[in-house]
């Protein structure tokens, strides 16, 4: 998408000059005569960069400059100066002015030039908030992020996803990883480079909702003491990740999906159309059918999220998982607290692979998080909640904790000899039919 540029000089001949080159350059020209008209329309109106004549009668290009700075979020700065008063533009850049330009331009390319860098070095800055904002503190391997049969066809199903634009609906119980799919895909599609933006629907009020996705203009409302961007403007050639999207009140559906059909919208109490270029992932722990029929979601809107729907299974159905995600949790939190903790015992494990998990895998996550600060070693039985602990084994347990173990050796087996069946069942110490017996209980060859 391009950039939007306001220009304010007095000379309407080097004014000319200035907008036919950027025009040129496929950007959206705004002018502005002197200082007063452009911080007219600098209050108006958003800008991605500002070129101003640095001297101009009442209101030169400093003191704009420094008009936008008390009103945040301020557009870069590039000041035009002549030779007699570069000083002064050294001393806005000291101030935090982008860049200067003396006049009369030398060519056209010096000004293409500093645009560019200007443009970037902002487009970084708004990336970096935003990376900030989201909190993003990196993935997990991608290995760990897919671990576990069930979740052999999702990550099919990411990879083919991922490089499109489609926009793509991911449900699940709380805590199954859903941000977490949501991030694999935007750091797996070409706009990886770009920001990816969260925004928890359920976690901000109503009334602020609006403004948080679209932002608002000056005055909009009581304490709207400036303008400010939404998290839309924000995610600009990025992704925006619409987390627990069937808490969004009915009055801002209509709104998203506007956004969906035609990428733009208004800022809350502006008139001016907003372009966006922008994937939206949505995710949601509810029955998004249900809540149609039921009236409290849009069906139109539905179904425009819902282009490309990605299901997470519960981790109880993950349970082949549960000893790689541990071992991770406890490396993770082991380097966090600075704890040296080898590892975790074969009752304590037993006990993790008993437990439904209702909370998924945020549970097992604060509950290895808990087990890391309380061990001494090695985690024990005693280092985990009275919840897991309580819960005692059964025979039925006991027999499907001995297969899934089983079966993990034979896989384990199986890769460190290339599949050869042969080799694979000399190094466990079994007869080839003995192994071709496993492999077809355990589901990992089709009968043969």
């Amino acid at each position: 998408m391009t950039a939007r540029i306001l220009l304010v000089e007095d000379d309407p001949t080097f004014r000319r000059l200035l907008r036919t080159i950027l025009a040129g350059e496929g950007y959206e020209v705004r002018e502005a005569a002197d200082g007063r008209a452009g911080l007219a329309l600098l209050r108006r109106e958003s800008f991605d960069l500002v070129i101003s004549d640095l001297k101009m009668p009442e209101i030169g290009g400093l003191e704009l400059f420094r008009a936008c700075r008390e009103e945040p979020p301020a557009p870069p700065f590039i000041l035009l100066t002549a030779f007699g008063t570069v000083e002064e533009a050294v001393a806005a850049i000291k101030e935090g002015a982008a860049d200067f330009l003396t006049k009369p331009l030398k060519d056209p390319e010096t000004l293409r030039v500093i645009v560019r860098r200007a443009l970037a070095s902002s487009r970084q800055e708004r990336d970096y908030l935003a990376l900030k904002e989201t909190e993003a503190a990196g993935l997990p391997p991608e290995e760990l992020i897919f671990a576990g049969e069930a979740m052999a066809d999702l990550r099919r199903l990411v990879g083919e996803v991922a490089p499109m634009a489609t926009t793509v609906l991911v449900t699940g119980e709380s805590g199954t990883g859903k941000e977490l799919i949501a991030r694999t895909i935007h750091l797996l599609s070409p706009r990886k480079g770009a920001s990816f933006v969260t925004v928890n629907c359920a976690a901000i009020p109503e009334n602020l909702l609006e403004s948080e996705l679209f932002g608002h203009e000056r005055g909009a409302f009581t304490g709207a003491l400036q303008a400010r961007r939404g998290k839309f403007e924000l995610a600009q050639g990025g992704t925006i990740f619409l987390d627990e999207i069937g808490e969004m009140p009915l009055s801002l559906q209509a709104k998203l999906l506007r956004v969906l059909q035609e990428r733009s919208f208004e800022r809350v109490g502006g008139s001016r159309e907003i372009r966006v270029d922008v994937r939206v992932i949505a995710a949601t722990n509810r029955d998004l059918t249900v809540e149609v029929r039921e009236k409290r979601f849009r069906e139109d809107l539905y179904y425009r999220l819902a282009v490309f729907p990605l299901h997470l299974p519960p981790l109880r159905e993950r349970r082949d998982a549960l000893p790689q995600l541990t071992d991770w949790f406890i490396g993770r939190f082991a380097r966090l607290t600075g704890r040296k903790i080898r590892g975790i015992e074969a009752a304590a494990m037993a006990a993790i692979r008993r437990y439904a998990w209702p909370g998924n895998i945020r549970e097992l996550q604060n509950v290895i998080e808990r087990a890391v600060i309380l061990a001494r070693q090695s985690i024990t039985v005693q280092d985990l909640p009275e919840t897991l602990r309580s819960r005692p084994a059964t025979d039925q347990d006991s027999e499907g904790l001995l297969k899934e173990m089983e079966r993990e050796v034979i896989v384990a087996a199986l890769k460190s000899c290339g599949d050869n069946r042969r080799l694979t069942a000399e190094k466990l110490g079994i007869s080839r039919r003995t192994l071709q017996y496993r492999l077809k209980q355990y589901g990992l060859i089709d009968d043969e």
